[in-house]
């Protein structure tokens, strides 16, 4: 799927091999995710964003607005 070969898949695993860039994106991306480079002074942001929270929404979203929530039940 990544378009390498086995047994060179096997060795950039090991350590045994270097592997580029490119061969790195094709594994990630054939795994289902994508490989990004992220500058060093947005990675605590970034962290931020991935911690899970104690409320039903995203890390990402802000909370709603007085006039958007739902009414006490």
């Amino acid at each position: 799927m990544a378009g390498i070969s086995r047994p060179r898949y096997r060795d950039i695993e090991t350590g045994a091999a270097a592997a580029r860039a490119t061969i790195l994106m094709n594994i990630t991306r054939a795994l289902g995710l994508e490989m990004m480079l992220i500058p060093q002074s947005m990675v605590p942001a970034v962290k931020s964003l991935l911690r899970p929270h104690d409320d039903d929404l995203p890390a990402f979203v802000s909370q709603p607005d007085e006039d958007d929530r739902p009414p006490n039940v």
